[in-house]
């Protein structure tokens, strides 16, 4: 009896234990109603990747004001070009988020994600000529409660922009004729991307599929926003290109067709990220809003007081930390992940993380790695309606061990990693729901931040947190995943009639997840100066379209299958002409993705961003300044005197990186040269014999910065040995080829290489062109500008190569200082146009159109 009565209570004691715990995992728990903002444009099916999820994901600290010392500053040093504050949003805001999002996922970061500057509200109370209401059947009205509100100049700290002004109101009509609706037109200033925000009031009666549609550069993107959810913020729908000026084809217009009976309400509408506007002490940060610590981004979002400030205004540094939280949990606050917290705003949002890069230092150079943070022992006894603590604990676990896998297999490293501290840190104490930070690695120690500036890094790292968010919550709620994949490869285009055009591409395999295979694929396209479409999904390996002649077409693709969507391919264009015979072929193969260039010997560390930038993906703000100090012994100090100390003349300024459209800008130039059609192919497929160069009366190879610089993660060179063979075979059999690039004859270092330059492009190379700000190019009866140095606008191409011309070739451009910058050779058998930098660097578009009809009247005596 004794025995029995033993384990009863036993039983009885894990059986309240684990009661006191609570769930390990959401069981019954599941948000299915409408999801807070859906993409109806989005051409492809999601059903096993991270629809209907809702995430609050942020990258840790921001420019903040330290009132005891009245200024605004960084969170964490500036080390090595970079500091923690900037670094980690290029890690979530190009990789992170996009993936999370290509899975289906609803996104919220609490710091503003768009790095434009640019900011254009558009308010119903500024009574302006961009919003115009148009009444029908259903008349608009105010509704009961307060709204947005946009006054010019700075806002207190303190004062609440959606608690100042008006919002409208009307019934939803579910018959789609007598429609009424709102027309938000802004004045772009100038064309670029813009994130698009929307707000509106939630009321009883808010329908859950408000129809937003979103017009860009003539295309319209529908979205579908519960509005019974998340009514007085900004809400994203998503980020688009804009043309400069004021137009019908740049606008947002909200209707009140709904599938069901009820209200639409509607506030302002905000395009762009904007500039920091919250003054503290008297000033402001300076900085675009992105830049700012989430403190900031919470206040102009309108949350409450004690949101955007626990400390009361006394401490903003602990305001940021703390606000990235408590704004997660008020928005989740009443939603069924997050019942008991009162005055929320209903966003089902079921889990949090925040990316950081502050693992530690080592003084012995080497490295730190990746660390998990949890919190279980402080804080509410339990989550969200009822889960254990625990649960946060194994995600952390989960991050840590998949990131080192999947680094390790990719680039055959050994990984650091420092497992998982379960310690109490506010930004995973407050969240009411999973949470997790994750230290990717330590900026401030070199061998990490070497590697963790390489672009390839950052896509890695982030594939790897998004695989983890998807199987963490499949677990969590009992269901299927399909891991997204990865982007087509071998893109090539080619004509199969005189009209009409065949794109082909290759699915590429991740071997590591077996449900990443592509199912399908979406095809996006732009016509002439028009945006990309929201794409057709097909599930063949080609597609085929009927071109209209003059017009230019651009193309990228992207795989597809349950689990979501991949990064999309380079952009690929053709042409055709109105009797055109011959056909130009632009092969791009500027691939290259990569940190600075290094420095690291004995006595050295750090990167020479003077000597080469490198090339991020897109644009980046990432960037603080030049490196001052390279000095190892200099390891551990602090100030100016620390290894890797540097500028900050770089911060605020949007780098431009590679974009991989620049076969566009060729083309767009040789559609004035003649009468061509024009086709182009990525140069994978040339190298693989996909594509038969002889085909084709001209070759134009782009080839823009590529090169083996030694350090990239992955391998990049300008002519491969297979792309070498194809070239060589093309211009024996009467060849016509332009070629150019910053690196032509410097990438290739060996006898066979150089012999093979010599023969093929008739150049040897003659030393780098080092004076990059004396950028202009004189030659062929003109003088033009190109981009060198490090800019907005446009890659630059830093320390191009002198080349002279060899075997019967001359020089035909010179640099400012007189050294050769292109030769030409025309010979019986074949001809070459070589240019020691890239053709799309130079700024002016009228020279670009010249210099490439006097190339191609050269080589076609036309």
């Amino acid at each position: 009896m004794k025995k029995i009565f033993l384990c009863t209570l036993f039983i009885i004691l894990v059986l309240q234990a684990y009661a006191q715990a609570g769930k390990m995992t959401w069981e019954k728990t599941n948000y299915q109603d409408a999801p807070w903002v859906f993409n109806a444009s989005r051409p492809n099916q999601i059903s096993e990747g991270l629809q209907n999820r809702h995430l609050s994901v942020w990258s840790s600290h921001g420019r903040y004001y330290d009132g005891n010392k009245g200024v605004w500053k960084w969170q964490r040093p500036v080390l090595f070009g970079t500091t923690e504050d900037l670094y980690t949003q290029t890690i979530v805001l190009p990789y992170l988020i996009p993936m999370l999002e290509n899975a289906g996922a609803i996104v919220f970061s609490p710091r503003e994600r768009d790095w434009q500057r640019k900011e254009i509200i558009i308010d119903n109370d500024g009574h302006s000529n961009d919003y115009k209401e148009e009444s029908l059947k259903k008349k608009w009205k105010n509704t009961s409660t307060q709204g947005f509100s946009f006054h010019l100049g700075n806002y207190n700290d303190g004062e609440n922009p959606f608690t100042s002004g008006t919002a409208r109101q009307v019934k939803a009509r579910t018959k789609d004729t007598k429609i009424s609706s709102v027309i938000y037109q802004p004045t772009i200033p100038e064309n670029g991307k813009y994130a698009v925000y929307v707000s509106y009031q939630t009321q009883k009666k808010s329908v859950v599929d408000a129809e937003y549609i979103v017009f860009h550069k003539g295309q319209e993107t529908h979205f579908r926003v519960n509005q019974r959810m998340g009514g007085g913020t900004w809400v994203y729908l998503g980020t688009f290109e804009f043309d400069k000026g004021n137009s019908i084809n740049n606008s947002v217009v909200l209707t009140n067709h709904s599938s069901h009976k009820g209200i639409v309400t509607t506030d302002a509408v905000r395009f762009g990220g904007g500039m920091g506007n919250i003054l503290r002490g008297g000033s402001v940060s300076g900085l675009s809003r992105s830049l700012e610590g989430a403190r900031y981004f919470a206040q102009w979002a309108g949350a409450p007081w004690n949101v955007v400030s626990k400390s009361n205004g006394a401490n903003d540094y602990n305001d940021d930390i703390n606000s990235r939280s408590l704004m997660t949990n008020w928005l989740a606050g009443g939603s069924c992940y997050v019942p008991n917290v009162n005055g929320g705003k209903n966003v089902p949002i079921e889990l949090a993380l925040a990316v950081h890069s502050d693992a530690g230092v080592k003084l012995d150079g080497s490295f730190v790695g990746t660390l998990g943070i949890c919190t279980t022992q402080q804080g509410t006894r339990s989550l969200g309606d009822g889960l254990s603590r625990q649960v946060s604990k194994a995600f952390a676990q989960q991050l840590v061990s998949n990131v080192k896998k999947d680094l390790d297999k990719a680039f055959e490293i050994n990984w650091v990693t420092r497992s998982v501290w379960d310690r109490n840190y506010s930004e995973t104490r407050l969240p009411e729901v999973p949470s997790a930070i994750i230290e990717t690695l330590s900026h401030q120690n070199f061998p990490d931040i070497k590697l963790g500036q390489d672009p390839n890094f950052k896509f890695t790292i982030a594939r790897s947190i998004y695989k983890t968010i998807l199987k963490y919550e499949a677990n969590m709620h009992h269901t299927k995943y399909t891991v997204q994949p990865l982007a087509p490869d071998n893109f090539r285009i080619e004509f199969i009639t005189p009209k009409k055009i065949r794109l082909q591409w290759k699915a590429t395999y991740d071997t590591e997840e077996p449900t990443s295979i592509p199912t399908s694929y979406n095809i996006y396209t732009s016509k002439g100066r028009g945006g990309f479409d929201n794409g057709v999904n097909i599930t063949d390996s080609y597609y085929e379209i009927d071109l209209t002649p003059g017009l230019i077409y651009n193309f990228k693709v992207t795989a597809c299958n349950r689990g979501g969507e991949s990064f999309p391919t380079e952009v690929l264009s053709a042409v055709c002409r109105d009797g055109a015979t011959q056909t130009i072929l632009v092969v791009n193969g500027f691939h290259r993705l990569s940190s600075p260039a290094i420095i690291n010997s004995d006595t050295e560390q750090g990167f020479d961003i003077e000597a080469d930038p490198g090339l991020t993906y897109g644009a980046t703000a990432g960037w603080s300044g030049r490196q001052a100090n390279f000095d190892k012994s200099m390891i551990g100090k602090e100030g100016i005197n620390a290894l890797g100390y540097g500028g900050e003349e770089l911060v605020g300024k949007i780098i431009a990186g590679n974009d991989f459209n620049y076969v566009k800008e060729h083309i767009e130039a040789l559609y004035h040269a003649g009468k061509y059609n024009i086709v182009s192919c990525c140069s994978k497929a040339v190298e693989d014999g996909e594509v038969n160069l002889v085909r084709y009366t001209l070759v134009d190879l782009l080839l823009g910065n590529e090169k083996d610089d030694g350090h990239s993660l992955y391998y990049y060179k300008s002519f491969k040995p297979a792309l070498r063979q194809q070239i060589a075979n093309y211009l024996n059999k009467n060849g016509k080829l332009f070629v150019s690039g910053s690196y032509l004859a410097s990438d290739m270092q060996s006898d066979e290489e150089r012999v093979w330059i010599q023969n093929n492009l008739k150049i040897a190379y003659d030393g780098s062109n080092v004076d990059n700000y004396n950028s202009f190019v004189s030659g062929m009866g003109m003088s033009f500008d190109v981009f060198r140095t490090i800019n907005e606008q446009h890659y630059g191409a830093y320390s191009p190569d002198n080349i002279v011309p060899v075997n019967n070739a001359f020089s035909v451009l010179n640099y400012a200082d007189g050294h050769s910058a292109a030769v030409a050779y025309k010979g019986l058998d074949n001809c070459v146009f070589t240019m020691s930098f890239p053709f799309e660097c130079i700024k002016d578009v009228a020279a670009r159109n010249s210099i490439i009809k006097g190339i191609i009247t050269y080589m076609t005596n036309k």
